[in-house]
């Protein structure tokens, strides 16, 4: 079995292993499309994605399986890492589209056991090894594990 092939089998196991994510997302994103959200397919992020979705602030994102959701028109959009956001560093911006693939990757080795452990991890803040761990990979490419 050739790399490609190797990497296309580890992807469709990951997919299914996260499927009960997958399905939270798609079901969070199909209930705001009455409310403006519009879906895509992001081969890319290996993921379906929904753009414009309804919820307070601007720039936001969350990643359920292989399902992006986020308030903006375009994923790939610049951000702060959470170091910038907290203080700790001034980096440049990074795109908001590697950040949340890498989060895709992560959902799909852990699996649904991905949410209980994001959460221990510390939720969405820069103690959490998986946002630092995004951040890292949208910065260089490498190390989107924790």
């Amino acid at each position: 079995m050739n790399a490609s092939a190797l990497r296309c089998a580890a992807a469709l196991v990951g997919a299914c292993w996260t499927l009960p994510n997958t399905l939270l997302g798609l079901l969070a994103g199909a209930a705001c499309i009455p409310f403006g959200a519009r879906m895509q397919w992001r081969r890319r992020e290996l993921a379906v994605s929904f753009r414009r979705m309804p919820w307070p602030g601007p720039g936001g994102a969350l990643t359920l399986g292989n399902v992006i959701l986020y308030t903006s028109d375009e994923l790939d959009t610049p951000c702060l890492t959470y170091a910038h956001r907290a203080g700790q560093c001034h980096e440049p911006p990074i795109s908001l589209a590697d950040h949340e693939r890498a989060h895709v990757y992560q959902y799909m080795v852990l699996g649904p056991l991905f949410l209980p452990v994001y959460l221990l991890g510390g939720g969405v803040s820069v103690r959490n090894p998986f946002e630092r761990a995004a951040d890292r990979y949208a910065q260089s490419g490498r190390g989107w594990w924790p």
